[in-house]
């Protein structure tokens, strides 16, 4: 039985998403993605960054920055200087491995843990720990999780929606507690893959964004509330701060440590299949030995069996899906053509996570019809239409969409 009515939502990005669907003319994402921002040529933001990134950007100087941060809040006695938020894959190792080995510094690397974790996503935050990091693995409270994980589902359209809270929250929370000054997050997903410019040009964000931004309009209390009000959670289930590892510390405690955060990608170019190759030669990282499913890639997002059923909500939302964001950025990177990106997002984006659906549904206690339901509250009707008892895009990247050819 469903908790909410099926017009019932809380995500606060739906509303805000343009009636008029446009493809970005260098890549091959769509003005749909939350946040983006086309331009009077019809190309995205994201692609523009691309080329400031090439052009525009003083990386010797952005060294000489990285260079005197590390030098500010590097340990004389081998204490943590730095915090580093990981989950074992290549981004991350990047991150972990150029702060420690090639400037010097002695990260603390923290882990909020997958829903579960698969096999090739554990081997490799084991090979990283064992590269020489110390680790902090958190795995929040099972029965909670999971109702936290049932309710975003309904209420957001995202299941994964209380890893992003403790994904964004641990960092802060152990920077507190061991009173380490300095977090360094990876890429500033914003500017690399399309959405808000606020930050292009600063080495940092707000976390006063960060519900917009990550959560959807819906922080963990706004979730909780809802649950409590509907009676799947009883107050005493949600006191005793059992809700505190979901939730980023006071700004005054912040304030008073002086702690600051720092995207990587600020100072060293942002290039996602450089950052596999590396942690391939440094961190003992391994692909896995298919694709995922939805995209063609098989060293990206690894280690979460909920991981495909963050992705294809997005589908039903938005439009595009996971082979749109992998391969978007690979054309801004150079490494594949638009025509060659389109052939991919027609291959497989979309494609339906089945491999690992049993567990999902069992996970969130929910029957497949029930599943399904709550999948159709989300889908946008000015994206797709439904032809002869089949869904289909109104307007996709190759031109063939049910509707008019888009411009």
């Amino acid at each position: 039985m469903l908790l909410f009515p099926s017009n019932y939502t809380l995500d606060a990005q739906l509303d805000k998403l343009p009636k008029v669907v446009k493809f970005c003319k260098k890549c091959v994402v769509s003005n749909q993605r939350p946040r983006i921002i086309f331009d009077e040529e019809g190309v995205c933001s994201a692609c523009r960054f691309a080329e400031e990134k090439e052009k525009s950007i003083d990386w010797a100087d952005r060294e000489k920055q990285l260079q005197a941060v590390c030098e500010k809040f590097r340990s004389k006695d081998g204490s943590y200087d730095c915090i580093v938020p990981s989950s074992g894959g290549k981004d991350s190792g990047f991150v972990a491995h150029q702060l420690k080995f090639v400037y010097g510094m002695h990260p603390l690397l923290v882990t909020w843990a997958p829903f579960e974790y698969t096999e090739i996503g554990w081997k490799n935050f084991v090979a990283l720990k064992d590269v020489g990091f110390d680790t902090i693995l958190v795995l929040p409270d099972g029965k909670m999780h999971k109702k936290l994980a049932r309710l975003a589902f309904e209420l957001v359209g995202d299941a994964w929606q209380p890893f992003t809270y403790g994904q964004k929250a641990l960092a802060y929370q152990m920077a507190a507690k061991f009173k380490v000054p300095l977090i360094f997050y990876g890429e500033n997903g914003e500017s690399e893959y399309g959405g808000s410019t606020k930050y292009k040009n600063k080495p940092y964000e707000d976390i006063s964004d960060y519900k917009e931004v990550y959560f959807k309009g819906a922080g963990v209390d706004e979730i909780v509330n809802e649950g409590i009000r509907v009676g799947y959670f009883n107050e005493e289930e949600v006191s005793n701060n059992k809700l505190e590892m979901y939730k980023i510390p006071p700004v005054v405690d912040l304030e008073n440590l002086g702690l600051q955060m720092h995207w990587f990608s600020y100072y060293k170019k942002w290039i996602p299949q450089e950052n596999y190759y590396y942690c391939i030669d440094n961190t003992g990282f391994i692909a896995n030995d298919e694709r995922s499913e939805g995209t063609y890639s098989k060293y990206a997002s690894l280690d979460d069996k909920l991981d495909g059923f963050h992705f294809i909500p997005a589908y039903y939302k938005f439009g595009i899906c996971r082979a749109t964001s992998d391969s978007a950025h690979e054309v801004r990177d150079g490494h594949l053509t638009r025509e060659d990106a389109i052939a991919l997002v027609k291959r497989y984006d979309g494609e339906f996570p089945k491999k690992n659906f049993d567990w999902f549904l069992k996970y969130l206690d929910i029957t497949e019809e029930e599943f399904h339901q709550i999948m159709e509250k989300y889908r946008n009707h000015n994206l797709w239409k439904q032809i002869d008892g089949e869904w289909k895009l109104r307007h996709n990247v190759w031109g063939e969409g049910c509707d008019d050819t888009n411009e």
